[in-house]
C-alpha cells in the first residue's frame, strides 16, 4: 500500500457538515483517502510519505463541468463578438480539425486546469470534420496524458445553414450518423466503474445546431446506455429569440418538453431563465455549469446562481471553450462566480464558501459522482488540491478559504488525482510543459 499523509494545512472539506481544519491532515492510502482531522496525522505503519504542509489549504480537486478542449488552439479570435457571430467566424476555422490538432490542443488544456487545481475535466466535443480523424481518440490519449479525470460528452451537430442552423453544412452530421458515433464512443470508453477515469455522455450541441429528432433520441440513446446527458441551453437571448421564433417557447420549456431534464442532465451556461424554469431545474435537480468568465467574455450576461442554488439545483463551474476563455483556468473562476454573483445579487449574492462548493462537491453532482468525488472523506477518491497561501499574494488573509477564492489563483503544492501526483511544486509532473506548448504552437499554426 501506498501511503502519503499530509499535515500541519488548513483543510476544508467541503462535506455535508461542512467541517475545516486550521491545523489538519489529510492521510491518503492508494488511490482513497483514509483519515482527514484536526492536528497531526495519526502513527502510520510501514512505509509511508509524510508531507509538511504548514501554511497551505487542502481541498477537494476542483472538477470543470464544462469546456471544449479542441479550442485551445484557435484562443484570441473573433474578440469583440457576440456568440452567434463568434461561432460563424470560428466554424469553418474549426472544420479544418484533424485529430493531431485536436490532442495537443486538449493536451495544453488539461495541463493548464491541472495547473489550477482540477481534477476532473467534462469536455464537450462537438465538431467532426469528414476527414478529421478519431477526434475521441485524440481526447481519450490526452486525459491519458495529464493523468485526469473526464467525462467526455460526444457531442453532435445535425442542423447546418441550410436548415436554419448556424453551423456551416459541411460540418454537421447526419442524425443517424450522430448517434451512432454517440454509441459507438460510449462502447469504446465509458466506464461505470466508482474509480473511473474516463466516462462518455451524450450531448447534442445546442438548439441552434441540432433537430429537435437529435434531442428526443439522444435522450433516448442516453438512458438505454445508462449515461449522463448534456447541452448548451439559454446562454444569449439571441438563443431565446431564435427558440421563441421556431418552436414557440423558451429553450428551457424546449429542453423539458423533449425530456431534457432530471438527475442525469445537466447543462451548460443557463444564464436566461425565468422564475418557473429555475424552479423547474431545481424539482427535477437538473444540474448547470455556470461558466462566468465565458459569459463575460462573450457578453452573454450573468447567470442567477443564487436563485438556482436556492431552488436546489446542482451548480457547478465551467471555463468553457479556451476560445471564449483564454485563460483556461478553473482556479480563477471561484473568483469569477462570486463576483459576477455580487453583480447581480449584492454581497449575499454568493459566498466564498459556496464558491467553492460549486467549484467541487457542486460539480461532482452535475456529473453524478457526489459519491466518489467533490469532497475530502475517508472512502473518497483521493483526488485532491494543495494550494500554498504563504506567499506574498495572500500574506495576511487570516482565512483560507477567503484567501483561495477572493484572492490570486495561488500555486499548487500538491495536485492528486487517485493519489497519483500531477502537479508538485507548482509544475506539471505527467509529461513536459515545454514539448506541450510547441506541440499547441504547430498545430495552432496549422489553423491560420
Amino acid at each position: 500500500m501506498s501511503t502519503t499523509v499530509l499535515e500541519h494545512a488548513a483543510v476544508s472539506t467541503v462535506d455535508a457538515d461542512g467541517a475545516e481544519f486550521r491545523d489538519g491532515h489529510v492521510v491518503v492510502a492508494d488511490d482513497r483517502i483514509q483519515a482527514v482531522g484536526e492536528g497531526p496525522a495519526p502513527e502510520i505503519s510501514g512505509a509511508h510519505t509524510r508531507i509538511d504542509a504548514t501554511g497551505c489549504l487542502i481541498t477537494p480537486g476542483l472538477v470543470n463541468t464544462h469546456h471544449h478542449l479542441y479550442q485551445w488552439a484557435t484562443r484570441g479570435l473573433a474578440a469583440d463578438h457576440t456568440l452567434f457571430q463568434w461561432l460563424t467566424a470560428l466554424y469553418p476555422v474549426w472544420n479544418r480539425l484533424d485529430a493531431g490538432i485536436t490532442h495537443a490542443a486538449a493536451t495544453a488544456g488539461l495541463a493548464r486546469l491541472a495547473l489550477t487545481g482540477c481534477t476532473t475535466v467534462a469536455d464537450h466535443h462537438y465538431v467532426f470534420p469528414n476527414d478529421g480523424g478519431d477526434q475521441m481518440d485524440a481526447l481519450v490519449s490526452a486525459v491519458g496524458r495529464i493523468g485526469v479525470r473526464a467525462q467526455l460528452v460526444r457531442g453532435s451537430m445535425d442542423r447546418g445553414e441550410s436548415d436554419g442552423g448556424l453551423p456551416p453544412d459541411n460540418l454537421v452530421e447526419s442524425t443517424e450518423d450522430a448517434l451512432l458515433g454517440t454509441e459507438a464512443a460510449i462502447d469504446a470508453y465509458h466506464d461505470p466503474a466508482p474509480d473511473a477515469r474516463i466516462r462518455i455522455s451524450a450531448g447534442p450541441c445546442s438548439p441552434f445546431t441540432v433537430t429537435e429528432e437529435l434531442m428526443s433520441r439522444s435522450a433516448d440513446l442516453a438512458r438505454r446506455k445508462g449515461v449522463r446527458l448534456h447541452t448548451h441551453l439559454a446562454e444569449t437571448l439571441d438563443e431565446e429569440e431564435q427558440c421563441l421564433r421556431e418552436v414557440g417557447c423558451t429553450p428551457a420549456e424546449y429542453a423539458d418538453k423533449l425530456g431534457w431534464v432530471g438527475e442525469d442532465v445537466w447543462l451548460a451556461h443557463t444564464v436566461h431563465l425565468a422564475p418557473e424554469a429555475i424552479r423547474r431545474l431545481g424539482a427535477t435537480r437538473t444540474g448547470s455549469a455556470h461558466c462566468p468568465t465565458s459569459n463575460g467574455r462573450l457578453g452573454a450576461g450573468i447567470a442567477p446562481v443564487r436563485a438556482l442554488l436556492d431552488a436546489g439545483v446542482p451548480v457547478g463551474l465551467g471555463v468553457d471553450g479556451a476560445a471564449s476563455n483564454e485563460s483556461g483556468g478553473l482556479g480563477e473562476e471561484l473568483h469569477q462566480a462570486l463576483l459576477q454573483a455580487r453583480q447581480r445579487g449584492g454581497p449575499t449574492g454568493l459566498t466564498t464558501r459556496e464558491a467553492l462548493w460549486m467549484g467541487t462537491m457542486g460539480g461532482a453532482r452535475c456529473l453524478g459522482r457526489e459519491d466518489e468525488l467533490g469532497s475530502l472523506e475517508p472512502g473518497k477518491l483521493a483526488d485532491l488540491a494543495v494550494w500554498r497561501l504563504d506567499g506574498l499574494n495572500h500574506a495576511g488573509i487570516e482565512d483560507p478559504v477567503a484567501a483561495l477564492v477572493l484572492g490570486a489563483t495561488p500555486p499548487l503544492t500538491l495536485l492528486l488525482v487517485g493519489g497519483k501526483t500531477v502537479v508538485a511544486d507548482g509544475e506539471l509532473r505527467t509529461d513536459d510543459e515545454s514539448r506541450i506548448a510547441a506541440e499547441l504552437r504547430a498545430a495552432s499554426g496549422r489553423l491560420r
